[in-house]
């Protein structure tokens, strides 16, 4: 590993990575750092989680000059929740610097952000419709640019916002530096970096460290009316410490945290159609640990990084693998080894097999626990609190009560009746959950290992063309960022077109 001394950085910048906890660079930003310092084109290929803010943003902040008024930077990313992750990253590595830093994005008051544009940030974040708002309204000038970030570019191309990038970098000086990061390299995104990229350096990162080694994977086969209650049982006999339970749809996401929450389990859900404000508030209880399970659509917990997560499930499979690999990625992060279990359908199994074929790895199947290794799960966690409170030994003002007990009732008993006291034990209380469709069968797609299910047939999910740049489908992914942006209106726009909700219902795999 390399440390980021031997990066030839700041001063400053080295005391606010030590101050944020980083002593090695991850390979991304190894490989990034020294040839964006000196000023060359990057082309980035890595996934989320692998430190790419961190990659970019040093060598950002160490270009900006902070005493210059002027936008200096302007960084591109595919959703609000990203693009404010991204600033909040920035204004931790240019602690030192003092570089001024908004992030812009839809749903927010656009009138706030013009105010908040006349204090001269010489940093913008922003999301691909906003942005091209304020270009549009002559409220965000870009002529001194001299560094230009596109993050997650391939999901902005999934996204659709691939007319809207292309906008903005007419907008931006020709003789800039241009840092573009992707998973994968997709041909439109080939072709913005052969249009708007000067000799770009390449950086990728090996496939082994694309790999997802670390995260244990499972599935559990079940018809649809069985999933709630194996899931119920798998929290009890898992004990995750923070987990993330995905659902296809937001009408799922909604009933799935209600009925978690009436089973005893603390849970939120965020989706396309909460408000900012309370997406925002779940994201930040969930990562103080006040709530267990976050449940979460795809495009709602896009470039979401949560540290700590050691459980994902999968309730619906998602369609297609890179979702997968997406949803899988919130857990096992920093080192750290993660579980993830996914949901299929006997109908689904030709998905899973694609899934496998594109990790490389095969799931393990799980057998669903009963009610009573659920409850002996539960029984665990009562006799691990039990053996915390003796150890901190805060017990003082109880010994004497304690003592009185013991005269009269049988030590092994009062023991048992502390920890049934403690067990939260199985409520099979009736749940409601609105069954879904079944994925499509796939064309071709056989359900066994090896029988060639998994690449039989039409390699796209939706069965539409596989380079998603261009289609109608390109218009129903998020929604969240074009509907709310375009018409500068700070977020209101044609409410048809934000995330699931435009042209409904469509497909039953749209988050609406």
């Amino acid at each position: 590993m390399t440390n980021f001394s031997e990066l030839n950085i700041s001063e400053s910048t080295l005391k606010s990575l030590e101050r944020m906890g980083f002593e090695e660079a991850t390979p991304i930003q190894a490989g990034t750092i020294p040839l964006a310092v000196e000023g060359h084109d990057i082309i980035g290929q890595a996934q989320t989680g692998t430190g790419k803010t961190v990659a970019f943003g040093v060598p950002l902040i160490e270009k900006v000059d902070p005493k210059e008024p002027t936008i200096q930077a302007l960084v591109i990313a595919p959703t609000r929740e990203l693009a404010i992750q991204c600033s909040e990253e920035l204004h931790k590595i240019g602690y030192g610097k003092r570089s001024k830093i908004l992030s812009v994005y839809g749903g927010q008051d656009i009138s706030r952000q013009i105010r908040a544009l006349k204090n001269k940030p010489q940093i913008i974040v922003g999301t691909p419709g906003r942005i091209l708002d304020h270009i549009k309204r002559r409220t965000l000038k870009l002529e001194n640019v001299k560094t230009l970030v596109l993050d997650e570019a391939d999901e902005m191309l999934n996204m659709g916002f691939i007319e809207d990038i292309n906008a903005i970098l007419e907008n931006v000086p020709s003789e800039r530096q241009t840092l573009l990061f992707s998973a994968t390299m997709p041909p439109a995104i080939r072709k913005i970096a052969d249009t708007f990229m000067t000799e770009p350096e390449s950086v990728k990162i090996k496939a082994k460290e694309l790999t997802v080694d670390n995260i244990e994977q499972f599935f559990v086969k079940s018809q649809e009316r069985e999933k709630f209650d194996i899931l119920s049982r798998l929290l009890n006999v898992q004990k995750p410490e923070l987990a993330i339970v995905f659902g296809r749809t937001k009408r799922r996401v909604d009933e799935l945290s209600h009925a978690l929450s009436i089973r005893g389990y603390i849970a939120e859900g965020i989706h396309g159609d909460l408000s900012q404000a309370k997406r925002l508030s779940v994201l930040r209880q969930f990562k103080e640990n006040k709530i267990d399970v976050l449940v979460a659509t795809d495009v709602a917990a896009r470039g979401l990084d949560i540290s700590g997560v050691t459980h994902v499930y999968n309730f619906d499979i998602p369609q297609d693998p890179e979702s997968y690999v997406h949803r899988i990625g919130r857990t096992g992060r920093a080192g750290k080894s993660g579980v993830a279990v996914t949901f299929v359908t006997p109908r689904e199994m030709s998905y899973l097999r694609i899934v496998e074929e594109t990790t490389k790895k095969r799931m393990t199947p799980l057998k669903p626990p009963t009610a009573d290794e659920a409850l002996v799960g539960q029984q665990e966690v009562a006799v691990q609190q039990l053996k915390e409170i003796v150890e901190k030994n805060h017990l003082s003002t109880y010994r004497a009560m304690a003592e009185e007990l013991l005269k009269d009732t049988d030590a092994i008993d009062l023991v048992a009746a502390a920890l049934k006291s403690l067990t939260k034990e199985p409520d099979d209380t009736p749940i409601k959950i609105s069954e879904e469709r079944p994925l499509p069968m796939r064309r071709g797609g056989g359900g066994g290992r090896g029988n060639g299910g998994g690449r039989g047939g039409n390699r796209n999910f939706r069965g539409g063309n596989r380079n998603r740049s261009n289609g109608g489908d390109r218009r129903r992914r998020d929604g969240g960022e074009r509907g709310g942006e375009r018409r500068g209106n700070g977020g209101g726009g044609d409410r048809r077109r934000r995330e699931g909700g435009d042209r409904r219902p469509r497909r039953h795999n749209n988050e609406g």
